[in-house]
């Protein structure tokens, strides 16, 4: 049976293709690094691919925003490609960076719902790739760490949109953090409570403690108000690290799983005694699994 093709899709500032590549190859994937003024240049490439991967880095040294020019590159030059691939029955994964450029590009968390096919859309000499219908400023973001700073620390984290393809079988994870911009934020609250019935909300940050206090628990419920620092180390919004479009074929999450493919990668494992994989293999498996 033929491999699936993995486009890992980097751009000028992007330092984590390499081994995201890797992830995907030593699962089974036919994985290529492919930089975006290729895909620019000749869209229909990403035709031949089953799985896009936006990895973690800096992207245009993240001028302006972190993941901002990447998204806007996509949205603008890369729409009817990307719509496309949205519909078909496909799997986008965005990593850090990556998920910063989902967010701001608008594949999440509407997916393929904002991004509809134009198949009978005809084209002038000379006129670029046409784009989705105009939508407003953009409902979620990531911003600025609470701490104001770069931030590197690994998290505990536990799977809430079980349905998403790249998290099957996991219920929780540890897994490193390394990010300024990685807060989430929406424009109105009410996203939250859509996110959980339409089950978008995939990751949320953990609290090392093994068993949380109830009473302080229900009342974070209540005022979503974040965990403390280190366990949620950006404060972002009701303590999510990722989020899923409503098929369950997108993710975009701040941890890195291609961080944590052995276990030997963890700064703890001799005290643990730690074997085997990681647990930021499973994302990748699953993935090259889901075409099999």
């Amino acid at each position: 049976m033929p491999k699936p093709k993995v486009c890992v899709l980097r751009a000028p500032g992007t330092n984590c293709d390499v081994e995201t590549a890797w992830a995907f190859a030593s699962c089974g994937g036919d994985a290529e690094r492919v930089h975006l003024f290729r895909l620019l240049e000749t869209p229909r490439l990403l035709d031949d691919y089953q799985v896009l991967c936006i990895p973690g880095g800096f992207s245009y040294g993240d001028d302006i925003g972190a993941g901002v020019i990447f998204a806007r590159q996509i949205r603008g030059r890369l729409a009817e490609v990307i719509a496309e691939f949205l519909h078909a029955d496909k799997l986008v994964l965005g990593i850090c960076n990556g998920f910063q450029v989902l967010l701001k590009s608008g594949i999440l968390p509407d997916g393929q719902a904002a991004w509809p096919v134009h198949p009978n859309r005809l084209k002038t000499a000379g006129e670029s790739n046409g784009s989705p219908t105009p939508r407003p400023r953009p409902p979620v973001s990531l911003t600025w760490n609470n701490n104001g700073r770069y931030t590197s620390v690994w998290v505990r984290l536990s799977v809430r949109a079980k349905q998403n393809v790249f998290l099957r079988g996991l219920d929780e994870l540890e897994l490193p953090i390394a990010h300024a911009e990685g807060k989430l934020v929406v424009r109105d609250e009410s996203l939250l409570d859509e996110w959980s019935r339409n089950g978008q909300i995939a990751l949320r940050y953990r609290s090392r403690q093994t068993v949380p206090a109830e009473g302080v628990a229900v009342a974070r419920r209540e005022e979503r108000a974040p965990l403390p620092y280190p366990d949620n180390p950006n404060g972002s919004l009701a303590d999510i690290a990722g989020l899923s479009d409503k098929t369950g074929r997108v993710l975009g999450l701040m941890p890195h799983p291609e961080r944590f493919l052995h276990a030997t990668q963890h700064p703890q494992w001799t005290r643990r005694r730690l074997t085997g994989d990681g647990a930021g293999r499973k994302l990748f498996q699953n993935a090259i699994d889901y075409f099999a």
